[in-house]
């Protein structure tokens, strides 16, 4: 079984450091502004999906961006999705008279979107054979990925047990708590609009599947990988697979070792120098946008009480 091994990656990373002055530094900042704005488009697909549920509560919307651009910032230093805890906390402090449950079940209103884009992204990959062969899986340098598809019927056996463990939940939920069920159905009240829902939540969340795209194209150019729309693609699918696995903060090491398989031409130590530059950067980048919005709109810096905070209103809820 493959083990995971960070040296390919620190030494990426050292190269990406001595590299700095060949960098396209226009391309990075451009790049950098348009992951802004991917992010910016998504947090205004979640505020108006919010003003649906609570069209009283006059909340503001820049303390909601604020909110999913902390959020979001967290999650690429922490693993498990752990910076979503404290988007919900923010929210819940930011739409009054609001409650858990609808504030965590507002985030099902953009999955169907993002599902079916990454699906689209990803099924391209496949039939294009730009990702790796089932054999190959095995072998990347990568614990997450190389040891469920050394053992399939594991995972087989694990993603049958989540089923019915979640289909018993729902069971027993379904039954004793009717008041939970209201409340998460208000967090999902602009679905039962469609055409609201297309143009407040859907037509927002495709710019900024746009603003990914172009994104992409510059980070590749910036790091001289070259872009293209092949590419690109490439890239967004190896991201959401990498994503699907929160092992590790913004999936780091699952993204580079399937990079290094994926992605033909430039050398292995080029691609490696790209993926950890480009990861490093948006991470940084995200960072220090989370922190501005936290002290400027929030006016606080304990990211981690309000960390706390988040995992003891989720787990009731």
């Amino acid at each position: 079984m493959a083990v995971f091994d960070l040296d390919p990656i620190a030494r990426a990373f050292e190269r990406f450091i001595s590299d700095l002055g060949s960098v396209g530094w226009g391309y990075l900042a451009a790049a950098l502004v348009l992951s802004l704005a991917l992010q910016l488009c998504r947090a205004r697909a979640w505020s108006n999906t919010l003003r649906a549920a609570y069209p009283d509560s006059g909340f503001r919307d820049r303390e909601i961006t604020a909110a999913f651009l902390i959020g979001t910032g967290l999650n690429g230093i922490l693993p498990a999705k752990g910076g979503d805890a404290v988007k919900v906390v923010l929210a819940k402090r930011s739409v009054p008279r609001s409650s858990y449950p609808a504030i965590i079940s507002s985030f099902a209103v953009l999955a169907p979107f993002d599902s079916a884009a990454g699906f689209l992204v990803l099924l391209y990959a496949i039939t294009q054979g730009l990702l790796p062969r089932l054999p190959q899986i095995p072998e990347l340098p990568a614990f997450e990925i190389s040891f469920w598809a050394a053992h399939p019927e594991f995972l087989i056996l694990t993603l049958t047990v989540l089923g019915i463990g979640l289909i018993a939940l729902f069971i027993v939920l379904a039954r004793r708590v009717e008041g939970f069920w209201a409340r998460l159905r208000q967090g999902v009240a602009i679905m039962r609009e469609p055409r609201r829902y297309l143009r407040e939540v859907l037509a927002w969340q495709a710019a900024g599947w746009v603003c990914r795209f172009a994104s992409f194209w510059l980070f590749l150019d910036a790091f001289h990988i070259g872009g293209s729309a092949e590419t690109v693609l490439l890239v967004m699918s190896v991201q959401a697979i990498a994503g699907a696995l929160p092992f590790t903060p913004g999936g780091v090491g699952a993204q580079q070792a399937l990079l290094v398989a994926t992605l033909s031409g430039p050398s292995r130590s080029a691609v490696l120098a790209y993926s950890v530059g480009q990861q490093a950067a948006v991470t940084v980048w995200s960072v220090l946008v989370a922190a501005a919005s936290l002290v400027f709109v929030f006016r606080t810096r304990d990211w981690r009480g309000l960390m706390r905070e988040g995992r003891e209103a989720r787990d009731p809820a």
